[in-house]
């Protein structure tokens, strides 16, 4: 067959089409797996921080954010919520917070946060993962004069300070926990990042 009929510009160009179609179409096969490799946006968003505006929290009130999937307590503690604390020392399992895996080591202190007015708690009873309830009430008939304020889980009956120190003789081991936060502003906590600060 002879080559003298044979359009070369043609030619290139079909060439050209065709491989720029082949690689658009190996990019658009490999894409879907690339993309497969990535997080989801539902994984990200489930260990993303979150942030929470205190703002409006007024002293003994609480509010609740989610962070990975659990419960976070904000609690704006009051004067005599913090007076309160070390009284109930005697009474507690681990008051000086010992147990290194419940707490940063900022949060290693009476008050177990960073700014002694806010508790930042995650709302998870340490015995078999229930949710305890916001007790604020002093001396209720069923919690017993000597209570002063905290958590108390209706699971089982473990009691927790407002500090989220747990009472001794409760099926609850160990304190609840304290997720890593700091504060953005006065008024805004981000929770799952500790700022930098170790």
């Amino acid at each position: 067959m002879s080559s003298e009929g044979v359009d070369k510009g043609r030619r290139r160009f079909l060439t050209a089409v065709t491989s720029v179609v082949g690689g658009v179409g190996a990019a658009s096969a490999a894409l879907p797996f690339v993309l497969s490799l990535q997080p989801s946006a539902r994984a990200q968003a489930a260990g993303a921080p979150v942030e929470a505006d205190v703002s409006k929290l007024e002293p003994g009130q609480i509010m609740t954010v989610e962070w990975r999937g659990k419960p976070v307590w904000i609690v704006r503690r009051t004067e005599q919520n913090l007076a309160d604390l070390p009284t109930l020392d005697g009474a507690l399992l681990d008051p000086a917070s010992d147990n290194v895996g419940q707490q940063p080591e900022y949060a290693k202190n009476s008050v177990r946060s960073i700014k002694p007015e806010y508790a930042v708690l995650i709302g998870i009873c340490t015995h078999l993962g229930c949710s305890p309830t916001y007790r604020p009430d002093i001396a209720p008939a069923d919690l017993g004069p000597e209570w002063k304020g905290g958590f108390f889980c209706p699971c089982h009956g473990s009691r927790f300070d407002l500090a989220g120190r747990v009472f001794s003789g409760v099926p609850a081991p160990k304190n609840l926990a304290v997720p890593p936060y700091y504060f953005l502003s006065d008024t805004r906590i981000l929770v799952g990042e500790d700022g930098g600060v170790a």
